[in-house]
């Protein structure tokens, strides 16, 4: 029976009990290029990238709402014990990690 105070993993879905430890999470993803650090073939400066850039997503086919999709994503929720060791253990960088991939 679920009651006001019921709670479910956002992970495996398994309902959580009233007197069970749960762990909040909260995750945002935020998509970042660096597009304005790359030197051009022109030759042109900063300014003329940040035009060129903007004329660009302008000119895209992407709707706004698409662009910011690819770059902007939350998720909060509540975890059970056993899948907050899955989730710790899949975002903890392995040791001697040298970077993202």
């Amino acid at each position: 029976m679920t009651g006001p105070g019921a709670r479910s993993c956002a992970a495996c879905g398994r309902a959580i009990a009233a007197r069970e430890v749960y762990y909040r999470f909260k995750l945002v993803l935020e998509g970042e290029q660096d597009v304005l650090d790359t030197p051009q073939a022109g030759g042109g400066g900063p300014e003329e990238d940040l035009d060129a850039l903007v004329r660009r997503l302008e000119e895209g086919p992407e709707d706004a709402r698409e662009l910011e999709e690819q770059v902007h994503w939350e998720r909060a929720g509540v975890v059970c014990t056993a899948c907050r060791s899955v989730v710790v253990r899949m975002l903890a960088p392995p040791a001697g990690d040298a970077g993202p991939h």
